[in-house]
């Protein structure tokens, strides 16, 4: 049976005076764990229920959720590749690295890593911004994308489109998406399944600014026309 996470009254009233405010509002997570969970849900349906949008909960904590997990993996590679003293932006080293990475690693082995992201500098910033007629959520790592990883993400932009629902996507996966990346199609069903276009979702890469920001735009009245752009990936 899980434990009831009860939040600080001051972190509540932080949370609220900027939400009353319209204030974005930002959090850095190194490791999420269970109070970080409780405190990203406590912010999201502040901002939902002042936008009179509740309805919107399960799409964007669970799209939080993903991409932080998503975000977290790409920095303890970062870490895991430096302690195996291998050159992550050498093919063969990738390669060799990519495998001990994938069998050693699974979300329950996140925790031990929380100190050696704080000691790296890695990090993940969560980042909401919200007006009466729209919300973005952003996830951002502060270190570009590997040209290898530009690839892998394109491709699961490409598969994505597959799936119709995550019931589709269950069936054919089944328990085998443990550490294998889902969170881009996870995020891209959530949209479509929810009635909005999936090309609101889409990451940003610059080597020039050092980050990587995954970032869902939702519009809260209209659905927005296409405007003709098929790219969901940008890397500068």
């Amino acid at each position: 049976m899980s434990q009831e996470i009860f939040l600080s009254p001051d972190f509540c009233r932080t949370v609220d005076q900027a939400v009353e405010a319209g204030k974005k509002i930002s959090m850095i997570t190194y490791v999420m764990g269970d109070i970080g969970e409780a405190k990203l849900k406590y912010i999201l349906l502040r901002i939902l229920r002042s936008l009179d949008r509740e309805d919107l909960m399960e799409l964007f904590y669970t799209a939080a959720k993903e991409l932080i997990v998503n975000s977290t993996k790409a920095a303890i590679k970062r870490i895991i590749f430096e302690e195996l003293q291998l050159n992550i932006q050498k093919l063969e080293d990738y390669e060799e690295g990519m495998k001990l990475f994938k069998s050693s690693l699974n979300e329950r082995k996140f925790p031990t890593y929380k100190q050696k992201m704080r000691e790296s500098g890695h990090f993940v910033k969560i980042t909401c911004i919200y007006k009466k007629d729209k919300i973005d959520l952003e996830i951002r790592n502060n270190f570009p994308l590997l040209p290898i990883e530009a690839e892998r993400v394109k491709e699961k932009f490409i598969n994505a489109k597959k799936y119709d629902n995550l019931f589709e996507f269950f069936m054919e996966h089944g328990d085998s998406t443990e550490g294998a990346g889902m969170g881009i199609t996870m995020v891209e069903i959530l949209l479509s399944q929810s009635g909005f276009d999936r090309r609101l979702f889409s990451i940003y890469s610059s080597e020039r600014k050092k980050e990587t920001v995954a970032r869902v735009e939702v519009p809260l009245h209209e659905i927005p026309k296409s405007n003709g752009i098929t790219e969901q990936l940008f890397v500068e």
